[in-house]
């Protein structure tokens, strides 16, 4: 729930406060941006003199251009990736929303309050069939189970859910 000290804590660690919006411009990223990417991608807790020495920059290089990535919005954080299935979270599903016509006004909203609940990776809105993709992890079928119910289907809001489980995944990486 938001303002617990779990929801500051997921905040804290994923960068964020809610939904994300697609950013309204490109930054011009250089050979020497991708690879910095690319290495704090593989490994965020690299040292700058590491890093540096990784990509093939002065330290100093390496500093100013890593700010500059913080600044310009294309490093949002660096997170902790945590596994759900060693955390106690081994089923994990991605749920498919739709909402009701009136409800549609309020997505930003619901997408906010969506995110805050504990089991939800991650929060999709989405344009086509469905409002939104919500990523849960729970515990088990009963746990998965009581969250759609709980958190979805009792929503006057919600006028279709669509569960589907994950057998894997597999996260890209950044090149």
């Amino acid at each position: 729930m938001a303002g617990t000290p779990a929801h500051d804590l997921r905040n804290r660690l994923a960068g964020h406060s809610g939904l994300e919006r697609r950013p309204e411009r490109s930054v011009r990223l250089d050979d020497v941006d991708h690879r910095i990417l690319a290495a704090l991608a593989d490994d965020a807790r690299l040292a700058n003199n590491a890093l540096a020495a990784r990509v093939g920059v002065a330290p100093s290089t390496c500093l100013a251009r890593v700010r500059r990535l913080r600044d310009e919005g294309v490093i949002r954080g660096f997170h902790v990736d945590v596994d759900p299935a060693r955390a106690g979270r081994p089923l994990q599903a991605i749920v498919a929303v739709r909402m009701h016509g009136a409800a549609r006004a309020h997505l930003q909203q619901f997408a906010r309050e969506l995110v805050a609940l504990p089991g939800v990776l991650d929060v999709f809105l989405l344009g086509g069939a469905h409002d939104f993709f919500v990523h849960v992890a729970a515990p088990d079928t009963d746990g998965l189970n009581e969250f759609v119910i709980t958190n979805l289907s009792a929503n006057p809001g919600v006028a279709l859910t669509e569960t589907n489980l994950v057998f894997q995944h597999a996260r890209g990486a950044w090149a």
